[in-house]
C-alpha cells in the first residue's frame, strides 16, 4: 500500500525535508518506485529525480526505483579522487593492453571510473573509431584528442553523479539500445569467482548492462587489486565477458581459476 503525505504538508516540503522523508521510507522498505516516491511527497517524478541527483551519496536511482546508497548502509562511500590515486601503475598497464584491442572502424563503449581514463588516453593516434562514454573524466580526454580525422565522441548525458563523475538517465539506456557496439570496455570495483562482477554505484549497473547487451565483444578492464573483492552492486557474471584485461600482478589463485583462466588478458610486467 502506498504511503501518502497529507497534501498540505507535502506542499510545503523543501528538498532537505523531502530527502529526509525518502531516507526514512527507504530505511524501512529498502526500495521505492519513482512513481510511489512522487506520490509520497506530492511532487512530480522529475522533482524527485532532481532531488536524488543532488544527493547521490544518500539515495540512488536505478531502473525506475530509488535505493538507499551505500553510505546509508555503513559501506564506505566511493570517492573517485581517492581511487584515481591508487594502483595507478597497474591501471595504466591494464589499459595499455586493452587499448591494443581497439581497431580502425570500431565503435566502442568506455565505462566510467578511475581506470578507464587511462584507456581513453592510450587509444593509438590515428585510430578511426567512435567512442561512447558517460563520464566527464573520460570525455575530457577524448575531446582533447578527437578531430574530424580520427575519433568521434558520443557523450551520454542525464543526471549528474559527482561521486563517479558520470551521468545517468532512461534516455541514455534507450540510446545505447539503438547503437551497434563492437567492443565494450567495462570497469568494476570487485571481481569474485563465485559472486561475479560488481561495482559501488547502483546507477552504473543499468548502463553497464545495456552496453554489454549491445556489444559484440565485452572486456572487463580492472587492476589486480579488484580480484577477490565483492561490492554491493552486482552487474555481471564472469562468464559474460570475452576477456578480462588486468596487470601482471594478479595472483596465481586467480589465474588458475577455471572461470578466469580462458578469459584473462594479462599485461606484460613493467
Amino acid at each position: 500500500m502506498t504511503v501518502r503525505l497529507p497534501r498540505q504538508k507535502a506542499a510545503i516540503l523543501r528538498r532537505p525535508h523531502r530527502l529526509q522523508e525518502l531516507a526514512r521510507v527507504l530505511g524501512e522498505r529498502g526500495s521505492l518506485h519513482l512513481r510511489e516516491a512522487a506520490l509520497l511527497l506530492g511532487v512530480s517524478e522529475m522533482t524527485v529525480r532532481r532531488d536524488v541527483a543532488a544527493r547521490s551519496d544518500l539515495i540512488t536511482y536505478l531502473g525506475g526505483h530509488l535505493l538507499a546508497a551505500d553510505g546509508m548502509n555503513g559501506v564506505a562511500r566511493y570517492a573517485l579522487g581517492d581511487e584515481e590515486k591508487s594502483h595507478t601503475t597497474a591501471k595504466i598497464a591494464a589499459c595499455a593492453r586493452a587499448a591494443e584491442l581497439i581497431k580502425d572502424g570500431d565503435t566502442i563503449f568506455i565505462d566510467c571510473g578511475s581506470t578507464t581514463p587511462h584507456l581513453a588516453a592510450r587509444i593509438a593516434r590515428g585510430t578511426r573509431a567512435t567512442v561512447i562514454c558517460y563520464s566527464l573524466n573520460v570525455a575530457e580526454i577524448l575531446a582533447r584528442r578527437a578531430n574530424s580525422a580520427d575519433l568521434r565522441v558520443i557523450l551520454l548525458g542525464g543526471l549528474w553523479h559527482p561521486s563517479s563523475a558520470s551521468f545517468s538517465s532512461d534516455e541514455n539506456l534507450d540510446l545505447i539500445r539503438k547503437l551497434g557496439i563492437n567492443k565494450a570496455f567495462v570497469s568494476a570495483a570487485g571481481v569474485d569467482v563465485a559472486r561475479g562482477v560488481s561495482c559501488v554505484q547502483f546507477h552504473e549497473v543499468a548502463v553497464k548492462q545495456a552496453a554489454m547487451a549491445r556489444s559484440v565483444e565485452k572486456y572487463l578492464v580492472v587492476d589486480s587489486s579488484k580480484f577477490g573483492q565483492v561490492k554491493p552492486a552486482f552487474f555481471a557474471r564472469i562468464e559474460e565477458f570475452d576477456g578480462i584485461v588486468t596487470d601482471g600482478a594478479i595472483g596465481p589463485e586467480f589465474t588458475s581459476a577455471s572461470a578466469l583462466a580462458n578469459r584473462l588478458v594479462v599485461a606484460a610486467a613493467t
